[in-house]
Parts: structure tokens; C-alpha cells; sequence
């Protein structure tokens, strides 16, 4: 498992905050008129359906953001295969506060581990390869961090956070820039200027646009979008590992075997994210 994204322990408290006072607003009325305020109580998550786990350690974090003294214990860990019926953590607390937290853990482990098992699918095909998996910018607003960790956790790779930790140039970058060599040129000279070390990663869409990049000598990256696995080898041959590259659209569980095998460092699945099903998790009092 690759390390998790950079602050993560911030990043991830603030999303809490927001979560927790977007569900809350003025008080859990429900729990607020039938529940003595003194009460405790211990509840379990139950697994019902089968897959990888992924949120255990967030789960914690939530009960521990509403009561530090929560007893937690996790039965199972993330990443770890689950079948329908496992226990994956129990959890001792005021019941208010397993009630007012119950929808976010579930909201965010459900969500978690159907990304995280999409993931494990997708490493698992290419796992006698070289290539490695990498998700996107295509997230849900607000709860990237999760769900990029989520890829993390399934056996995938992150590509950068956000528009602020990596240069990539796309197809309008340059199309509005006006050509290839110009928007690298730019790119590296601002990189110079205001953040040295910003890696810069370009869109190539057809062989002459490679042999382009491979002259500006200011890439680090090139991403080869919508390369059929012909194509892909024979952009590979003109790189010839000058630097590193990505392939990207149209990849999907049956064909990316065949873009594995033809050696390309990355590959890039914007699906591990957007197109996961959550997965059905339940938390019940005992």
C-alpha cells in the first residue's frame, strides 16, 4: 500500500467538521427526545456484502472527533477482504454519539470500500505487470480525500490531490495556448519562476504530438489519451523512457491487460472513482 496523500490528518479533521455540522445543524432531535443524554451503549458494523473494507480507521476518527473516550476495537483492517456476515469493528460509547455518527461512518465506509474493491479489480488484473494504477481529478466535490485514500486502500496509486501539486496539460491548455511547445515552454518557465520542482505532465494525442514533447525536453510526463494498445507500443518506442508515461481513456477491466503488456509506466482509470458502487454495511446496537 502506497503512502497516504500529504496531511492527511488535517485534511481529514476539516472534513469531519463539515460533515458532522452539515448532518447535525441545530441537534439530533430524534436522538435528543428518546435517549437519556447519559446513556451508553455498544454497537457493531456488520458486512453485508462481499468485497475489500475500506474507512475502519476513518470510522474511528469520527467517534473519536465526537467522544475522545470511545472504546474501539476493529476486528477486521482495511484493505483486508470481507465477506457478508464479518463483523468489522465494535464500538463502546454515549449513544448519542453512536447515533449521531452512525450515517457519516457508514456514508464514508460504504462509499470507501466500493472504491477500494473496484480498485483491488483492476491491480488484480495487471498484478504480473509493471504498470501501475492511478486514480484522477474525477471525485466527488468535497470528499476526495476519502475517496482517493479509498483507491490507496484497493492497491491503487494517486495521481496529484488537486490543480495546485502537479502541472498537467491538457487538450484545452494547449488548444487555448496555441501548440505543444509553447504551453511547455510556459509551463517550465513559470515552474522556474514561482515553484521550482512543480512536475509537469503533458497530453499527447496523436505520435507526432510524442515526437513534440520528446523535442520541448520540459516534460516530465506524458500522458497518452484515448491510445489504442498498438498505438500505445508505438509511442512507447518513440519515448524509449526518456521520461515517464501514462496512458489514459478507454481503459477499461477487459482490455487493460493488453495495455499492461506494453510496458507503459502508469494508467490512469478516472472509473475507480466515479463509476464504484457502494457497498452495503449496516451499524447495530447490542
Amino acid at each position: 500500500m502506497t503512502k497516504p496523500l500529504a496531511n492527511f490528518d488535517e485534511r481529514l479533521q476539516a472534513l469531519i467538521q463539515t460533515a458532522m455540522a452539515e448532518d447535525l445543524g441545530q441537534g439530533d432531535h430524534s436522538t435528543l427526545a428518546v435517549i437519556p443524554a447519559d446513556a451508553k451503549g455498544k454497537a457493531i458494523l456488520k458486512i453485508k456484502q462481499d468485497g475489500i473494507l475500506a474507512g475502519v480507521e476513518i470510522a474511528e476518527k469520527i467517534f473519536r472527533y465526537n467522544e475522545p473516550g470511545v472504546v474501539f476495537q476493529a476486528l477486521k483492517k482495511d484493505g483486508e477482504s470481507m465477506k457478508s456476515g464479518d463483523i468489522a469493528f465494535t464500538v463502546e460509547a454515549f449513544v448519542h454519539t453512536i447515533l449521531i455518527c452512525e450515517r457519516l461512518v457508514l456514508n464514508c465506509m460504504q462509499r470507501m470500500s466500493g472504491i477500494a474493491t473496484l480498485t483491488h479489480q483492476y491491480a488484480g488484473k495487471i498484478k504480473d505487470f509493471s504498470s501501475k494504477i492511478l486514480d484522477t481529478r474525477k471525485t466527488t466535490p468535497g470528499f476526495r480525500l476519502l475517496e482517493k485514500e479509498a483507491v490507496r486502500i484497493g492497491g491503487g496509486m494517486n495521481h496529484r490531490f488537486g490543480l495546485f501539486d502537479m502541472m498537467m496539460l491538457k487538450d484545452n491548455h494547449i488548444d487555448y495556448c496555441g501548440s505543444i511547445t509553447k504551453a511547455l515552454e510556459n509551463a517550465f518557465n513559470y515552474a522556474q519562476k514561482y515553484k521550482q520542482g512543480l512536475r509537469i505532465e503533458v497530453e499527447a494525442r496523436t505520435l507526432q504530438d510524442v515526437h513534440e514533447v520528446l523535442a520541448s525536453g520540459k516534460a516530465d510526463r506524458i500522458m497518452l489519451d484515448n491510445f489504442s494498445p498498438a498505438l500505445l507500443s508505438e509511442a512507447l518506442s518513440i519515448v524509449q523512457k526518456k521520461i515517464e508515461t501514462e496512458a489514459s481513456g478507454g481503459i477499461n477491466l477487459e482490455n487493460i491487460r493488453e495495455y499492461a503488456a506494453t510496458g507503459v509506466d502508469f494508467i490512469s482509470i478516472g472509473a475507480l472513482i466515479h463509476q464504484a458502487r457502494s457497498l452495503d454495511l449496516s451499524l447495530k446496537a447490542i
